[in-house]
């Protein structure tokens, strides 16, 4: 029997452990050195590998749509950080200050590349262009999340600390990138074909930041700062701000006259944040004490737009069946 799409993935329980783990025995002194540069490492070989898989063939077929790739990205970067922003009263009564924090950095953050794919692809929408869509995201965010802190969640940081944050970041997960995406001829046959290797450096770096970050946190007393009414707060926080991107980009899509197809390219490529990437960007950006509560927004809404995104994948799919039915019936009769 297959698990419910409202039930936690497997991803969600070792994420929940590692959590459970960093609270009871937080890694301190030489051994939190120690995962820091595993994490350092990790985190390099996961941008490498995904360097590696990503097709220029693909990006090109989408890159000329540049209406849709605009209204992403302005989702994305603008829409986002303007809705947190704006509901500062009403979000900030829900949780502690350092958790709005964590709300307005998840804000500011760039789109997922696989899981908007692939829901992209299972409500057969428009690939192509979410391939283009999402990989631009990425790479714009390197840029774009750590000037939009200086902005919006950390108001007053001096520009200066934006570039260095922004040279550190390409340093540490863009030239691994890079790297990758040029040996892709000799390497993207290996990568594509070994999919459980990327997918297990891709969760086994997480944990591993989760880890390291948590730890620091804890250390710094955490779960002292973050009563169980702030944790429910932040559910209903991250439920609201996933209504309203999900409600946004469906409308705009349909007002501004996209098909079914791109449609379902916008909804899913607009309203989805990466934990693959914010995470190693708040461990640069952020105080290493300051990360776990930091990300801890960023975790619950990662979670909960993947159930989401899965029920309504499957909607938009089914549309499309039926559309399509209809379309033989038609050119049958």
């Amino acid at each position: 029997m297959s698990r419910s799409s409202y039930l936690p993935d497997n991803f969600t329980l070792a994420l929940v452990g590692v959590v459970t783990l960093a609270s009871l025995l937080p890694a301190s002194g030489q051994t939190a050195r120690f995962f820091e540069g595993l994490t350092t490492a990790g985190i390099a070989l996961l941008f490498f590998l995904h360097g590696a898989r990503l097709s220029r063939e693909a990006i090109l077929g989408g890159i000329m749509h540049w209406r849709l790739h605009l209204l992403v990205f302005a989702s994305t970067f603008i829409m986002f950080p303007l809705l947190g922003w704006a509901m500062r009263p009403l979000l900030l009564p829900l949780v502690t200050p350092a958790l709005y924090t964590g709300v307005l950095y998840l804000c500011v953050l760039p789109a997922t590349v696989q899981s908007a794919i692939a829901f992209v692809s299972m409500a057969r929408g428009n690939i192509p262009a979410a391939i283009c869509s999402a990989s631009a995201s990425t790479l714009l965010g390197v840029f774009f999340t750590p000037l939009l802190v200086n902005l919006i969640v950390l108001p007053g940081g001096n520009a200066g600390s934006s570039f260095d944050a922004i040279g550190r970041i390409l340093l540490q997960l863009m030239v691994p990138f890079i790297a990758g995406h040029l040996l892709r001829p000799w390497l993207g046959g290996w990568v594509k074909k070994r999919a459980a290797v990327l997918k297990f450096v891709d969760q086994g770096s997480i944990l591993l930041v989760v880890f390291t970050a948590f730890s620091a946190a804890v250390i710094e007393g955490l779960w002292k700062q973050v009563p169980l009414s702030a944790l429910a707060g932040l559910l209903v926080v991250c439920a609201v701000l996933l209504a309203l991107a999900l409600g946004s980009t469906t409308w705009l899509a349909r007002r501004l006259g996209f098909d079914k197809a791109d449609e379902i390219t916008i909804v899913f490529c607009g309203s989805k944040k990466s934990l693959a990437s914010g995470i190693p960007m708040a461990n640069v950006l952020f105080a290493s004490h300051a990360v776990g509560a930091i990300v801890l927004p960023l975790m619950l809404f990662h979670q909960m737009q993947l159930m989401v995104c899965a029920v309504l994948a499957r909607r938009y799919a089914r549309r499309q069946e039926t559309v399509i039915g209809q379309g033989m019936t038609a050119s049958a009769e």
